[in-house]
């Protein structure tokens, strides 16, 4: 356990530790904090997604096949069930265990050659590699983290006519899409139009998508599987890196409580901060006194994961400290990082593993420590953080 039992979360998200576990704000949003209440409403087939941008994609032209991430009933559950066979437990260890393996030696032999390097950088190349070879995105050109980077910025700017800042913000979303399109995506595609693969492009061309659709698909796969993946490492790091006795326990470990040890820090630490579900019916969701709460249809619902996740009705006694394996009380995961019923992210063995796969690797070098720790940003639109600037070094090679 770590040594501080009251509050071992190194993320200060500006939000209170309790409160409420259901209400509704001046806004007319209701702010979920309960596990039960959380896990309740993300299970429930009569809220759809909200927020992440849904509301952009629903003005595009009805004959456009939406992103998975912005499809909701019948259509949505038969395309998790087609492609869950990209991220079961078993695919992930024999199919990218070995391109993990290669892909986290290949980056730190720059942290060898060089004595210190970013960890941000050689988090991301690792998410990257690993996501590339799920999705199909394997004839990319070079400067894949480049694009990625323009288009998922630290800030965002908002695209509008109205001023030249907005028409920057077109311009450059143009710019990215267009860059991604033509330098990753459609490349792919062709090799794949003339010969399948066992990968997630091939399956979107069998299901007769259209490029543009495939490229939708691609960018919401790598804001899933790339950008939070890249942050988490960094997160785990961070934790491991100060925390002395938690560190001797990863190195010790076998991979399962190494894998426990990583899913408990992201249960302290989610990724990303909030879900957001609009009802489509009346919902009823549970209060602790055993009551409900009845959310009526066409409200948004904002899951706090941060308060859910240490919920100590669903995860024991001291819910802020780092406890891996903890015995939980009224929850079937440590928390709610991932998500929960039909846009449980598919990726999470992959994030996991990659981590786990990268940290050991990490953490086995002769002498490797923290020479800067990371600047904290926040993304709003997830409620999401963004760390940067983290150095590590070793003795240079």
């Amino acid at each position: 356990m770590s040594t501080d039992a009251t509050n071992a979360r190194k993320i200060d998200r500006g939000e209170a530790e309790d409160g409420c576990p259901v209400s509704r704000g001046s806004d007319g949003v209701w702010a979920v904090r309960s596990y039960a209440a959380a896990r309740t409403a993300l299970r429930s087939t009569d809220t759809v997604q909200a927020g992440l941008g849904v509301e952009t994609v629903e003005k595009m032209p009805a004959k456009i096949r939406r992103p998975v991430l912005y499809r909701d009933g019948p259509e949505h559950r038969e395309h998790r069930r087609q492609t869950a066979k990209y991220f079961t437990p078993r695919r992930v260890d024999e199919s990218y265990r070995e391109i993990m393996e290669r892909v986290a030696e290949e980056q730190l032999d720059k942290l060898r050659g060089a004595g210190q390097a970013q960890l941000s950088e050689l988090s991301f190349n690792l998410a990257i590699e690993v996501a590339c070879a799920v999705i199909g995105l394997t004839e990319s050109r070079p400067g894949l983290d480049h694009r990625l980077e323009r288009f998922f910025p630290e800030e965002f700017g908002e695209p509008g006519f109205t001023s030249l800042n907005g028409l920057y913000w077109i311009w450059r979303q143009a710019t990215n899409w267009s860059g991604i399109y033509f330098k990753d995506v459609r490349p792919a595609v062709r090799a794949r139009r003339a010969q399948r693969r066992d990968d997630l492009i091939s399956h979107l061309l069998d299901e007769g998508c259209s490029s543009a659709e495939i490229l939708g698909e691609c960018i919401t796969f790598a804001a899933a599987g790339m950008v939070t993946t890249r942050e988490f490492v960094n997160l785990a790091a961070w934790h491991l890196f100060t925390d002395s006795a938690l560190l001797d326990r990863y190195r010790a470990a076998e991979e399962p409580e190494q894998l426990a040890i990583l899913h408990e820090l992201l249960r302290l630490e989610p990724v990303v901060g909030h879900l957001r579900r609009r009802t489509t019916a009346p919902v009823e969701l549970p209060t602790e006194d055993g009551e409900t709460v009845t959310v009526p249809t066409g409200e948004i619902i904002d899951i706090q994961v941060s308060a859910t996740n240490t919920d100590p009705n669903a995860m024991g006694d001291q819910p802020l400290a780092v406890c891996p394996a903890r015995p939980l009380n009224d929850a079937s995961a440590p928390g709610l990082s991932f998500g929960d019923g039909a846009h449980k992210c598919p990726g999470s063995n992959i994030a996991i593993m990659e981590t786990a796969i990268f940290l050991k690797k990490l953490f086995a070098l002769p002498d490797v420590r923290m020479q800067t720790p990371p600047r904290v940003s926040f993304n709003d639109a997830i409620g999401g953080y963004e760390l940067r600037d983290m150095v590590v070094a070793v003795p240079k090679s």
